[in-house]
């Protein structure tokens, strides 16, 4: 099973640090921290805590010294050597820290990002635990594929939630949950003709999964995919008819985006019921012009709505099923998103005022 480190330093605020801990437990095995950051901040929270010094789970150390790695290992703790790797003798040190039993080698790859870590996979392979430090989901993708067999991780910095979440699901195959609850219809009311956007995926949904959408970013319903059988029209399992072209759809769990703004190839979360996500990529927008449906639900005393077409195969996804759109009526409860609104280009800007109505 590969690792998932999240590495924090002295760049990263407190705020920062507060957003990304709602992950860490769900989806990271190690919090690696450095500068200023107590162990005593993390451990609290139940999760590993990788460090040079203190009451850490797993000891750093920094350059590499044979003598202090066999100090930690005699006490009967875990090692992990970290390496700046510049040139062959660093690459030389790292293997040679894995002859003497280090537990991790920690690779940061200054410049050459690819053939360091090809040579180390080959020499260090079985020995110890190699982990690549990255920046980026594109890094973390580029070390996992390195020499076919790849990393037996990475150690990702980063202070945005969503390139945590996108690393997580490429290394773990896991996503961070979505919590969900029930809404109640309070209205249904035909509208007029209007673009609605058909969102057609590279993945196959299944019953009770689909996309989160709404006409607020405060609250998305999730619509199910056409995954019901029908007497007159197929399951298109890879489908959601998401709605008319203005709505807000969540690609991540941070990030949501106009459907007008969607094109083939680009990335969509998919949730089910359970608030369960998976990324997929987009096949095909495919946007015509249909009779609409305004739906009203509430909760907590707010009001909030979508928008779908007016058609039978449409259904938004329930604690225990799914139900028609057009089957919808007052006192219904179907599942949404709740969230904190107003977003500017998809994210949220906490302290500035909009209001969706």
């Amino acid at each position: 099973m590969r690792e998932f480190w999240l590495k924090i330093d002295k760049t990263f605020s407190k705020n920062a640090v507060k957003d990304m801990l709602h992950y860490v437990n769900q989806i990271c095995n190690v919090v690696y921290i450095e500068g200023e950051w107590l162990t005593s901040d993390f451990k609290e929270m139940g999760v590993k805590v990788a460090a040079r010094g203190g009451e850490c789970d797993i000891h750093v150390i920094e350059p590499f010294d044979a003598e202090e790695l066999a100090k930690i290992k005699g006490a009967g703790k875990t090692a992990a050597v970290k390496v700046n790797v510049k040139s062959a003798r660093d690459e030389e040190e790292a293997v040679k820290a894995a002859n003497l039993s280090a537990d991790y080698l920690i690779i940061h790859c200054l410049d050459w990002k690819v053939i360091p870590l090809e040579n180390l996979i080959a020499k260090t392979k079985g020995k110890s635990k190699l982990l690549a430090e990255v920046s980026s989901f594109e890094e973390a993708k580029l070390a996992l594929e390195t020499l076919e067999l790849g990393v037996d991780g990475v150690i990702l910095k980063t202070s945005d939630p969503d390139e945590l979440a996108k690393a997580a699901y490429l290394i773990k195959r896991q996503l961070t949950q979505i919590k969900l609850v029930p809404v109640k219809i309070v209205g249904i009311k035909q509208i007029g003709t209007g673009a609605r956007a058909c969102l057609d995926t590279c993945d196959l949904m299944k019953e009770g999964e689909g996309l989160l959408l709404g006409c607020q970013s405060s609250c998305l319903f999730l619509v199910e995919a056409e995954v019901h059988h029908n007497p007159f029209v197929q399951p298109r399992p890879f489908r959601v008819n998401a709605g008319p072209v203005s709505l807000y759809v969540m690609c991540s769990p941070k990030k949501t985006r106009y459907l007008s703004e969607l094109k083939a190839g680009e990335e969509l979360m998919i949730v089910d019921r359970n608030g369960n996500a998976r990324f997929t990529n987009i096949g095909r927008v495919k946007i015509e012009w249909r009779p609409l449906l305004l739906i009203e639900a509430e909760h907590e005393g707010k009001l909030f709505k979508t928008i779908t077409q007016n058609a039978e195969t449409i259904r938004l996804v329930t604690e225990k099923g799914s139900a028609s759109v057009t089957a919808l009526k007052p006192g219904d409860e179907v599942l949404a998103c709740m969230l904190e609104g107003g977003r500017h280009f998809g994210a949220l800007v906490r302290g500035e005022r909009v209001v969706e109505l």
